[in-house]
């Protein structure tokens, strides 16, 4: 529920505040949320008078304005208000695990994780055949490597999912991509390593500009922030599938990273 450019300025600092209508309290101080910019961690939750709040209230929600963050709030009144205070808490931890090299007791500990996973499930093995099919297939969209399997997506999600968590892929706007932990289990199973194509070097365009403004922006070879970089944001708004949102998007996660458009 969070948008984008409001993650951007709670990791900034500049927003640490957010108000909702909430029958009963979702979170409790302590919570830690995954996000696209890393962990969140709530500080406080309390009950509110929708007629208490100030303009300073708005300013720390990101609000453009005290009437805009009451307007927000109208719906569902039948519910109380919420005031959450939130705060930066690191990154994603999955980030550092997926770039995490396993040793060979990892390794054992991984597998016996998926042999686990496996007996568990009610349509039979599924870990490897799941992990050799994203690494055959990188970056191909969920419901065709569904198919391939006689999966359905939602299934077929959930499970990728449980290989995420132990940092064993990465999911993309389209399609999903080994981690470099996930290629060298798949490895340890192979009689050699597998050859795979070179990943481009430099951090992948975010997951939340979409899957048309992704797939245009592969078809002319950009897939990274730095290759974004190289462009305006008139150039890169001239292609068909990648629309404002996409530019603001892309401008925000270059900034967290000190890049921007050409000319900017």
């Amino acid at each position: 529920m969070i948008r984008p450019a409001e993650l951007a300025a709670i990791k900034a600092g500049t927003v640490d505040l957010a108000f909702r209508r909430w029958a009963k309290p979702r979170v409790v101080v302590g919570t830690r949320m995954r996000t696209g910019v890393g962990l969140l961690e709530v500080t406080s939750v309390e009950q509110v008078s929708v007629s208490s709040l100030r303009a300073e209230d708005a300013r720390r929600a990101g609000a453009p304005s005290l009437a805009a963050l009451k307007q927000a709030l109208a719906a569902r009144q039948e519910d109380p208000a919420w005031r959450i205070g939130l705060a930066y808490a690191g990154s994603d931890p999955r980030e550092a695990l997926r770039a995490a090299v396993p040793t060979a007791e990892e390794l054992a500990t991984i597998n016996a994780r998926l042999d686990r996973l496996d007996a568990s499930s009610s349509y039979g093995a599924w870990t490897r055949q799941t992990l050799d099919l994203i690494d055959l297939h990188p970056t191909v969209r969920a419901p065709d490597l569904a198919a391939q399997v006689g999966r359905e997506t939602a299934d077929f999600k959930k499970d990728v999912r449980k290989l995420k968590e132990l940092g064993l892929t990465e999911s993309l706007a389209i399609g999903y991509l080994l981690s470099p932990r996930g290629e060298a289990v798949v490895d340890a199973s192979l009689p050699a390593p597998r050859q795979r194509a070179q990943k481009a070097d430099g951090t992948p365009v975010p997951r939340n500009i979409g899957a048309p403004a992704t797939r245009a922006l592969r078809e002319v070879g950009v897939t990274t922030l730095e290759q974004v970089a190289a462009h305006s944001a008139a150039e890169l708004a001239a292609i068909h599938g990648v629309g404002p949102i996409a530019i603001t998007r892309l401008r925000e996660a270059m900034a967290e990273r000190g890049l921007a458009y050409a000319g900017e």
